[in-house]
């Protein structure tokens, strides 16, 4: 029997099991809760917003989008959004998904850090997103009901998040600080990692190799 959680029916199909088992066995209960109150709150916005969706895409781009913080799937050449939208995908080719519904998944997790871009993008992309900011940022706090807030939270809890995913966020980014380079993880680092020195756009512009 399929798990409702506030209303939202966590899928139940066979691709939806394997995914729930691949991230459950790879990340830490911090990753795995947080990615599931990211599908659970991505999917009440949508319920709220009239935004029509596929629960199976939105689940794997929910449970997919952090795999890059963990040992598993972690890289240090690439963003860390990018580990977890090139592992959906070849999840998503795996179970015989269209080639455009996978690339939606990794466009919804590689853009997850984005700001305001996704929102303007195809419901399942514009969802993790949702998702995302409102666990996170508390953004979208207030637009669901307190009752679907606690239901969530009461099935998937929160103790102690924002530093835990805060220092979830150092550690996984930490050995590739390159990568943060115009995007929003470069404050984490450099409020945690001693010397961290972002690279500077302007300086870019300054220093490349066209003459003047």
């Amino acid at each position: 029997m399929s798990e409702e959680i506030a209303g939202i029916k966590i899928p139940d199909s066979t691709l939806a099991r394997a995914a729930t088992e691949l991230v459950r066995d790879a990340a830490t209960d911090l990753v795995y809760h947080h990615s599931r109150r990211v599908y659970l709150f991505g999917a009440l916005r949508g319920q709220a917003d009239g935004l029509s969706h596929d629960p199976e895409l939105l689940y794997v781009g929910a449970l997919f989008h952090d795999l890059g913080l963990t040992e598993r799937y972690r890289r240090t050449d690439q963003r860390f959004e990018l580990d977890g939208a090139d592992e959906a995908r070849r999840f998503l080719h795996a179970y015989g998904i269209h080639p455009l519904d996978a690339d939606k998944v990794w466009t919804a997790i590689a853009l997850h850090t984005t700001p305001e871009i996704p929102l303007h993008m195809a419901p399942e992309i514009a969802l993790v997103t949702r998702g995302v900011e409102l666990d996170v940022l508390g953004l979208g706090h207030d637009a669901l009901p307190a009752a679907h807030r606690e239901a969530v939270v009461a099935a998937h809890p929160r103790p102690d998040f924002k530093p835990q995913i805060l220092a979830a966020f150092t550690e996984g980014l930490a050995d590739r600080p390159a990568t943060t380079f115009g995007n929003v993880k470069a404050d984490v680092l450099r409020h945690f990692v001693p010397n961290f020195h972002p690279t500077d756009f302007v300086e870019l512009i300054q220093n490349s190799p066209w003459p003047e």
